[in-house]
């Protein structure tokens, strides 16, 4: 079963008098374990579409099935049970409290579950902190770590609460290359756990750590491809970027990118 499937999602933003689309029909499968990169310009939707996939917001129209439930069914409290049990997040400025030490970073979220899955926070924190390589340094705050570090305690605080699906909104926009490596090999041994992944990114090399990856333009998905041989794709995905004719592009319907 698909854990995710997107039918003609639509999302219009009013902006004064003004309607913006920025979701014009989106149809997407994601299966249970996949690790799929979603790809576009500034503009064409995939942070958009990322904030529909972790209920954050909710499509104009269309129809949101997230591990057989429809998203649209549910009411506020439902949606922010969904995205504690199921969904961890990860964000490019890492959105860590300044102040606060690597392991109350990452018990966050599980202080503010009421069902109180877990007797002792601290521990699910610490082996949170473990897995991502980050165990000697639970005391340490944010300004004491590098960029690096700073991302792993991000990924441990998505992982603490035992989500099926981790969504990473350009995860290494703020990261060195050498840094990116680090943190792409990490979400591939994560997805080798059976987690599913879903990352935005406009860097094709970031990508192409990924199995899949989706290209948007103008709101709706110009391109959907496979990655084969992931320990060179990057050079793969250049390739096939390249070979592909650009006209595949122009198959989907026109989007108004102006105001209706």
């Amino acid at each position: 079963m698909d854990t995710i499937t997107l039918r003609d999602v639509k999302k219009v933003f009013e902006v004064g008098e003004n309607r913006i689309r920025a979701l014009a029909g989106v149809n997407l499968k994601v299966g249970k374990g996949e690790f799929l990169a979603i790809m576009g310009a500034s503009g064409s939707g995939k942070s958009t579409l990322l904030n529909i996939l972790g209920c954050l917001d909710s499509p104009t129209s269309g129809e949101y099935v997230l591990d057989g439930q429809r998203v649209s069914d549910l009411n506020g409290s439902e949606l922010a049970y969904i995205r504690n049990r199921k969904i961890g997040f990860v964000f490019q400025g890492f959105n860590l409290l300044p102040r606060t030490a690597a392991l109350e970073n990452v018990e966050l979220p599980l202080l503010y579950d009421r069902s109180r899955r877990t007797a002792d926070p601290k521990a699910e924190a610490a082996a949170a902190l473990d897995r991502v390589g980050l165990g000697d340094r639970t005391d340490h705050v944010p300004n004491q770590l590098s960029g690096g570090q700073q991302q792993r305690v991000a990924i441990a605080r998505a992982l603490v609460t035992r989500p099926a699906i981790l969504l990473a909104d350009e995860p290494t926009g703020n990261l060195d290359s050498r840094t990116t490596l680090e943190i792409m090999e990490l979400f591939q041994s994560l997805n080798s756990e059976g987690i599913t992944i879903v990352m935005v990114t406009h860097e094709p090399d970031v990508a192409a750590y990924a199995q899949r990856v989706v290209e948007m333009k103008d709101g709706v998905v110009t391109r959907d491809h496979q990655i084969m041989g992931r320990s060179s794709a990057a050079k793969d995905l250049m390739e096939l970027t390249r070979t592909v004719p650009d006209a595949l592009d122009n198959r989907s319907a026109p989007v108004e990118a102006n105001p209706l």
